[in-house]
This record gives structure tokens, sequence and C-alpha cells, in this order.
């Protein structure tokens, strides 16, 4: 494919970026021109972020799966959209070509119309990393319904919390999931979830480990049953249609969960138009991609950078992509690389938790491995740190690769501060300048732009944008009031990321980590309020506080400081209990790393619990601990931090 908007120089990213600042309606309406609309906008943008109210492409219409499959049939048509690579090296490799893809979304979108499914219902998908999780996604864009993904990580009453809040009446699913050694009960765990709905009208599942599972009948249905007659329909003389449903630019595309600051995770939504432009532009820029290059994205679609570079991105320049079922350290440590020299892998782009994990193993899982193939590598998800980001570069891109690093969460659908692979300066542990388009700026906490720097040279604050993207958050499903709260309310006219930054003279970014209640494990964002509410329901918790610590792996651990009235007995066992109920509740990811149990938390007067001062003694600083004269009992910070772990 051409890519006449790819940036080719650094002089061309300074003229492209001062172009987005001057005229961004017309930067964006002829970048937009290049995709395939059934009727083009009659206006690029109308916005305020105050309500907040952003429209781009307004009148548009289009279906983001031609963008993606149909026009790239007749070119690419024989090419791979997808290898896929399962959990166990020895089972076969899959092939999947945009031919294949096509024939299979047609069929998926024909198998949820005979199951009643139509443009915007939402369609909950809780899948392992197969290719029919994608056919299932390109088919609900088919057909204009609202997928959400749900990680197969998740448990039962996570699942049954974001079901009420989409009001699902449909679900897609496997009978299980093999995960490293591991293999997951989805259908079980759905069937748990199900308790007590009284919403959901479908269930189909997809045969993967062969797991006995319940079905039943009225609401459970086979996907090779469903599949095999939809095939029949979509299919005539050799000849495979579905006719793709018309959308505008502004219909909802999916709903993706995502931790805040209080319990509740909230329904992120991005819609159709601006979403498919903005993972493109930055799929085709931050990588640099080129056509035939093959793209290695090691995330699990269930979170926002599969679905951004996994699926809608690469698939909308005609890239093809490695899909990767298990995990990175199974049947051992040399998984990603052998995965990179078996198909020859051009683009690896993984998470800083995974090179650190990988980096503890040595260098003998990568002995043998030809890795000759890279060309670019990319890190996702949180700051990598200067000791892995020189890790990365000499032992896997051999220091001839360019690292970008790409800073972005679920709300702005795709990467907005990176450096341009071998086009732009990289940094280690900087993010660098930002895409065109996005215009950030450092506020103090009163909202003021930052303009004197520190004893560094430096200027450091909380990290806003102040002008729109394409693929900006629209809405939190169902509750546009916590939207506007949680992302346009704390600083008047600018969208604020939760994120503290660093920023230098000639505009590079330094992402300093979250500055509200929010923690980024494994470059996933779990809210403590949400921690701690599933910590609190357990039988012997009065009370519980949790806290963020520096973690060599995960890069942020979990620290829960918890009241317990319960057993006393045995401690270890209290904490496995807790554990326990952690992974009931919300699933395993959440799990605090260390448990200390205390007789009191640290509270002001009021009955605010000082989390600065948790949050220090987590992090091993005993001493300077700060003013605790204002607290009701100041003596329990010196036990706390005498107990500590």
């Amino acid at each position: 494919m051409n890519f006449p908007y790819q940036i080719k120089s650094l002089e061309e990213y300074h003229s492209v970026y001062k172009k987005s600042e001057e005229d961004p309606e017309g930067f964006w309406g002829e970048i937009a021109s290049n995709f395939h609309w059934k009727k083009k906008w009659e206006k690029v943008l109308d916005w305020n972020f105050i309500e907040p109210h952003v429209r781009w492409f307004l009148g548009g219409k289009l279906n983001i799966t031609e963008n993606c499959i149909d026009r790239h049939l007749q070119e690419l048509g024989e090419k791979p959209a997808f290898i896929w690579e399962p959990n166990h090296p020895e089972d076969r490799v899959r092939i999947v070509t945009y031919n294949r893809l096509h024939k299979r979304v047609c069929q998926v979108a024909q198998m949820l119309k005979n199951n009643g499914m139509k443009k915007g219902d939402r369609v909950c998908i809780y899948m392992g990393m197969v290719p029919e999780l994608v056919y299932a996604v390109l088919g609900c864009a088919r057909i204009g319904a609202v997928h959400s993904v749900i990680f197969g990580g998740f448990s039962a009453q996570s699942i049954a919390d974001r079901l009420y809040d989409a009001q699902a009446e449909y679900i897609i699913t496997c009978d299980g999931a093999y995960r490293g050694g591991k293999d997951i009960p989805l259908k079980g765990v759905i069937d748990d979830a199900l308790i007590g709905n009284r919403t959901i009208k479908r269930v189909i599942v997809y045969t993967r480990t062969r797991t006995p599972v319940s079905m039943l009948k009225g609401r459970d249905v086979w996907w090779e049953d469903e599949m095999d007659f939809a095939e029949t329909q979509v299919e005539k003389d050799g000849v495979v249609s579905f006719p793709a449903e018309e959308t505008d630019a502004e219909d909802p595309l999916f709903i993706l969960y995502t931790s805040g600051s209080t319990g509740k995770p909230k329904g992120v939504v991005h819609t159709c138009g601006g979403y498919m432009v903005w993972t493109n532009y930055t799929f085709v820029n931050a990588f640099q991609y080129k056509t035939g290059q093959i793209h290695f994205c090691t995330a699990d679609i269930g979170w926002i950078t599969g679905h951004s570079y996994i699926v809608y991105g690469p698939l909308s320049a005609g890239a093809t992509s490695v899909m990767f079922e298990g995990v990175p350290t199974w049947p051992d440590a040399g998984r990603f690389w052998e995965i990179v020299d078996k198909h020859k892998v051009n683009i690896l782009y993984t998470a800083p938790t995974a090179i650190r994990s990988l980096m503890g193993f040595g260098l003998d899982p990568l002995n043998g491995k030809d890795l000759s193939s890279l060309q670019v590598l990319g890190t996702v998800g949180e700051p990598i740190n200067e000791e892995a980001w020189h890790w990365y570069d000499e032992h896997v891109g051999k220091r001839r690769c360019p690292i970008i690093d790409t800073w972005w969460q679920t709300e702005t659908g795709g990467i907005l501060i990176s450096n341009l692979a071998g086009i732009t300066p990289a940094r280690p542990s900087w993010a660098t300048l930002p895409m065109p388009g996005v215009h950030p700026v450092l506020v103090d906490e009163n909202g003021k732009e930052v303009t004197e720097k520190d004893t560094h040279g430096l200027y450091k604050g909380n990290l806003c944008i102040k002008y729109p993207w394409p693929s900006i958050i629209r809405t939190t499903y169902g509750d546009h009031e916590r939207c506007r709260t949680n992302y346009f309310a704390t600083y008047p006219n600018l969208y604020f990321t939760g994120d503290g930054a660093l920023k230098d003279d000639e505009g590079n970014f330094r992402i300093t980590g979250r500055v509200d209640d929010v923690l980024n494990v494994s470059g996933h964002r779990i809210g403590t309020a949400e921690v701690e509410n599933a910590i609190n329901m357990h039988a012997g918790v009065v009370e519980s506080a949790v806290v963020g610590y520096p973690h060599e792996i995960k890069g942020q651990g979990i620290y829960a400081y918890i009241i317990y009235t319960g057993h006393q007995n045995d401690p270890d066992l209290n904490r496995k209990n807790i554990l326990q109920t952690v992974s009931r509740v919300i699933g395993p990811i959440a799990k605090p790393d260390k448990i200390q149990f205390v007789s009191g938390l640290p509270k002001t007067r009021s009955g605010k619990i000082m989390r600065r001062i948790l949050r220090k003694i987590a992090e091993g600083e005993t001493q300077n601990l700060g003013d605790t004269s204002t607290l009701l009992d100041p003596g329990i910070v010196e036990e706390i931090r005498k107990g500590r772990l």
C-alpha cells in the first residue's frame, strides 16, 4: 500500500507537526481522504472540552471492516493478514490470508445476524488468543454491533459487572483457553457470571481446549454449527459476500473497560471513523511500517494495545501480524525469540514488564535464535527503565534497531507520544515527541502551565492535552458525567491524562507515572479503590488501604495494608484467603504482592487515610514521612513502619 502521509525525516516531522497545529481540520481531512468512505463527511471536527463534546468527520459514513479487509483483497488477497502462533510450540501454525479473513468475517457477521444481533447491540467477547477472536471482533464491526472484549483473566464477578454496565445481550466465548501451562475454563467462568443475569439472550461457544462444558438449551450454541450454516448463506458459486452495515463516523465501535480511581470499572467508548484514522496513522508512522513487513505485537486483544496494534491499525494498513496465544516464558524463556526467528519478524512491540522478566533468565534463551530479521523494536504499557532499554537494544536489536517508547492509554485509542522509528531521535526512558495532532501541556496543581524549570533544568508537572485527536475517548458508556469528571473536570479546557511528566527545552517528554489513585501493574491500570473493595469483601477484613511500590519485574507492585479481625492463628493462610477473594472478585491480575496486617491506618481527624505516608513506607522510605501531627493517632505510623514487609 501507498502511505502518502508517512513521515520520512526529522525535518518533515517538524513541518507536519506545525501544519497539524495551524490547520488541524485541513490536516486530518487530507489524511482521512485516503480511506474508503461510503459517504464523505460534511465537517471534520466539532468539539469542546467542557461538556465534553467531541465529534470527528461529522456526517461521514463508512464500515471499518471494508477499510481493514475489502479494500485490500485485489492486491493482498493471498497475502497473510495473520500468522497465528499457538500456545503449544508443536501445534500447527495457522496462516490467515486476507481472502480467508474476509470469508470468516462475513460468516461471523451472518452467524451473528442469524442469532438476532443487529447494529447497536452490545456483544461481550471472552475468548483466548485464537484467530476466531479477531473474526468475532470484526464480525461485530461488520454488522455495526458494539463489541466489548474482556481479558480472559478476569473473574466471573468482573464479567457480570461489565455485562450489566454495557447491558449486553450476547456473548461469544470459548470452552477454554491455553495460557502457558494453564488451561483456563472460559465457558465455566461465563456460566458463573450469568447466574441471575436476565439480559443475555445467546452464548456462542467456540471449541478450543475440548474442556467439558454445560450448554443450556435455548441460550448456548456451538460456534462450529452456527458457522457451518452461515457458510452456506454467504458463499455462492465460490463468491463470498456479506454487505457491510453503513455506520456513522461517530457510531460506537467498541466499549473497553478500564480501571479508574473509583471502585467501578468504566466503559471507554471509541467510535468508528476517528479511531480508524488514528490507529492507521500512528501504526504507519511510529513503526515506520513498510508493505510486506511482519509485525509482532505481543499484547492480548483483551487490552487496548491488542485492539489498536494487532487488529485495527495493522489491518487497515494491509499489514501481516503475528498473533500469539501463549506467554513469553513458556515452555521456556526463549519463546519470543523462537517466534521472531521462525516467522522472520521485522517489528517487535512488547511491554517493559516482559523485557524485565526475560532479562532475569540471562542470555542463554537467546542463543541459537536468529534475530537478524528485526528492524524496529517498540515498548508499550509503561515507561521503560534505562537498564531494560539498553538490554533490549544490545541483545535483541543488536544495536541496529530503533526502539520506539510509546506512551498512550485506553482512553486515547492509540499512541500519543513516541519517537518515530529511525526518523526522530530515541532517548532511553523518554517517550520523546508527540505525534502530529497531539498538543501536550504540563500544568501545576492549579492548572497553570508550568514555565519554571526544576533543579535538573526540566519542566515538571501533570500531563494534559489541550486539543482533541481523532481517537480521543468520546464517553464512558451510560455515564457521560463520569467521563467529564474523570478526564475534563480537573483542569478546565484540558484532557487530564492522570500521569505526571517531565519536558525538556526541545519538547521531549518523559512520563513519570500516575499522579492519581491508579496503579500501573505490568502495563495494566488497576484502581486502588477497586482492589480495596475486593479485599474488604473478605469476611475477616475490617478496612484496607492499597498503594503502589517499585517492583523489579512489574514496574509497580501492589502493597496492601489490612486491618484484620478474623482467625488470627495463621497469618500466611489469612493472606492466601484474601488473595483468593481478590481473584474471585476481580481476577488474579489484581492480587496484592504484599499484605501487611495492621491494627490501624494513618487517618486525619476527618477520617481521610494518608496514603502519602503509606506509599512512602511501602517504597522503603521510613524516615522522612512528613508531618504526622495532624493524624488522629500518630503512633500508628511507627507501628506500620516497624512492620513493613
